[in-house]
């Protein structure tokens, strides 16, 4: 029978106590090593608070959560939550056990410091009984240079498996050494740094535990050790399933970040790498994939995960999992852990720089692609396109795409999005999801043409929304705002101006819909009341794209205002890039009282809606 979730309240001497043949594991998906100073002095300062403090309460302090995967016959602990706190704890308590050999070996016995003498015989023994498993008997009573070098060699307590750790050896390093000085010559040091600098986070923060003890009398020295090992107190949660213990991380986790896939699939695939002497190569693929993710990132377009899922679609439509030889269309999708560390996809992770190259390929792609205007507007719409998108980009050359070359696809995917973002239907309906699952076979093979697939969005679309008259409807009365980068594009296309798309691009009303000076704004337009204004100001008519700067600018001037005054003097659509803000400059500048009303609203809001209809239906 399968063993359930096993909480247990433990002491951080019996938590760190294991057996001979256990051993905590940090796996391969966890981040390195990432406690500093200000987090070491915190948990000494609590602990020191604590100590001074803790006759008046009967209660013991307590650190938190940790969350253990059991595995190997429990042998194995793999260190789910808590890695930072239980490394932070053997780095302390290396310090206390180098402090305690100092202060045992100047201590002269008597009778009066008996039972301090004793108190520091038995922090050592048990310091030791943790941090190298030895036995009570093998511990002498005082400092034995000889016969302690061979404890401190014993099996490692804990091994760090994690890809991201630069200084995997360094905790054992500090364990093994004999003395500060000894840990201090050993440890890594990181080149090209000076002073305390050249040090890792493991030796910084042992060194500043060392300090701190040192502060301590021999007396303050025996309760603080007796207060760590007795009373602080962990919560260890152990689980025999990864995926449970994982999502009872995720769930509980406040401070830190949470575990995602790609933690998990980037050390699967490292692994492997190493398994096969290609670990240097992969790592190397592995940065520049995580250069130009960053890049992706900053940009708002993705992320690892988002790369690895687009990743999954693509394999899933070039392996035909997706849709059957009779046609039926499978819109289920396995999650990306488990995708990727399925047994019968091992092929995938065995093979870590095809796998890697072909993500590198695509996010280089997404890169170049990022600046295309039309592309940066259909990012507006719903998130699910780049999943489609992405299985076409993989069929590209990346040095010979064009932004020309990428348009027949990219309309065929804006005409579909804007009737996902009218619609009273969602993505997961068969006019999206179970359409762009089937076409998604034609988007991956670089035999069908983009004519091809432009023909097949024509079809479904035509045959799914065969009256139109409902879609102008619903462009008449649309209030929201991505259909307004859409009028802005296609207004350029068909004026022959150029568009671009700024980062850093509003949408701006041309009648405020909010201000101070709202009431005479709207007489001024010959609308009656606010139900009225309510119903016309937010339509597609009196939206257009303007750079943030100029709108913040603005406000909420008279519309006089805006087309015919700079920048200089604070307002004005005549210093924008945006088509439309150009062509109403173009229009009214030169009017004397120019004016906007709800007919110039109905007007424009008519036009953007066939200019849509037209693009949408290719008539």
């Amino acid at each position: 029978m399968a063993k359930n979730i096993e909480p247990k309240l433990k002491k951080i001497g019996e938590y760190l106590k294991l057996e001979e043949d256990m051993v905590f594991i940090i796996p391969e998906y966890q981040r390195a090593y990432s406690w500093k100073i200000e987090n070491c002095d915190k948990l000494w300062q609590d602990i020191i608070d604590y100590a001074e403090n803790k006759n008046k309460s009967k209660d013991s302090y307590f650190f938190g959560t940790i969350i253990v995967n059991c595995q190997d016959e429990d042998t194995k602990y793999v260190l789910i939550d808590g890695q930072q706190r239980t490394t932070s704890f053997l780095l302390l308590l290396k310090a206390l056990l180098i402090r305690i050999n100092n202060a045992i070996a100047k201590t002269s016995w008597d009778e009066d410091s008996d039972r301090l003498y004793r108190g520091l015989q038995d922090g050592r023994r048990n310091i030791m009984g943790i941090l190298y498993k030895a036995e009570a008997d093998d511990i002498a009573d005082k400092p034995d240079v000889t016969k302690d070098s061979v404890i401190y060699q014993m099996a490692a307590i804990i091994e760090n498996h994690s890809i991201t750790e630069q200084y995997r050896n360094e905790l054992q390093t500090i364990l093994k050494a004999a003395d500060y000085a000894t840990a201090e010559a050993t440890v890594e040091q990181i080149k090209y740094k000076r002073k305390d600098n050249r040090f890792t986070n493991f030796f910084k923060n042992f060194k500043f535990f060392y300090g701190k003890i040192g502060e301590l009398s021999d007396s303050q020295l025996n309760i603080i050790t007796k207060t760590i090992i007795n009373n602080c107190e962990v919560i260890e949660i152990k689980s025999w399933q990864v995926e449970q213990a994982i999502t009872m991380f995720n769930s509980l986790n406040s401070d830190g970040l949470p575990l995602y896939d790609s933690d998990i699939i980037s050390a699967k695939l490292y692994a492997a790498a190493e398994s096969s002497g290609k670990n240097a190569e992969f790592k190397a693929q592995w940065d520049k994939l995580n250069d130009v993710i960053n890049e992706l990132e900053t940009i708002g377009i993705a992320d690892i995960n988002s790369i690895l899922m687009q990743y999954m679609y693509y394999l899933r439509a070039r392996n035909r999992e997706t849709v059957s030889d009779t046609g039926a269309v499978n819109v289920t999708m396995p999650g990306l852990r488990r995708y990727f560390t399925d047994s019968k996809n091992k092929a995938l992770i065995n093979d870590p720089l095809t796998m890697c190259a072909d993500m590198l390929k695509l996010a280089r792609i997404w890169l170049k692609v990022s600046s295309y205007p039309q592309l940066r507007v259909l990012l507006r719409f719903n998130e699910n396109m780049k999943l489609f998108l992405a299985s076409y980009f993989f069929r590209l050359d990346e040095e010979n795409i064009t932004e020309e070359s990428l348009k027949p696809v990219l309309d065929c995917f804006l005409r579909l999005f804007a009737l996902l973002e009218l619609g009273d239907v969602g993505y997961s309906s068969k006019q999206f999801k179970m359409f762009l699952f089937a076409e998604q076979i034609k988007l991956i093979d670089a035999t069908v043409s983009s004519d091809d697939i432009k023909t097949d969005f024509d079809a479904h679309i035509s045959g799914n929304w065969k009256e139109q008259a409902k879609v102008k409807d619903a462009l008449n009365d649309y209030d929201e705002n991505v259909l307004v980068y859409l009028n802005e594009l296609l207004f350029a296309r068909e004026k022959g101006v150029a568009f671009s798309l700024d980062t850093k691009c509003d949408i701006e009303h041309i009648m405020p819909h909010s201000g101070s000076n709202r009431q005479e704004i709207r007489r001024d337009a010959d609308i009656a009341d606010d139900d009225e204004f309510g119903s016309v100001v937010n339509k597609l008519g009196n939206k257009i794209l303007l750079e943030e700067k100029i709108n913040r600018s603005i406000g909420n001037e008279w519309f006089r205002t805006k087309v015919s005054t700079t920048l200089d003097n604070k307002t004005g659509y005549i210093d924008s890039k945006y088509p439309i803000a150009c062509a109403l400059v173009a229009k009214y500048r030169d009017t004397v009282k120019p004016y906007w009303k709800k007919d110039d609203i109905n007007a424009a809001t008519t036009k953007a809606a066939d200019r849509i209809l037209k693009f949408i239906f290719g008539e």
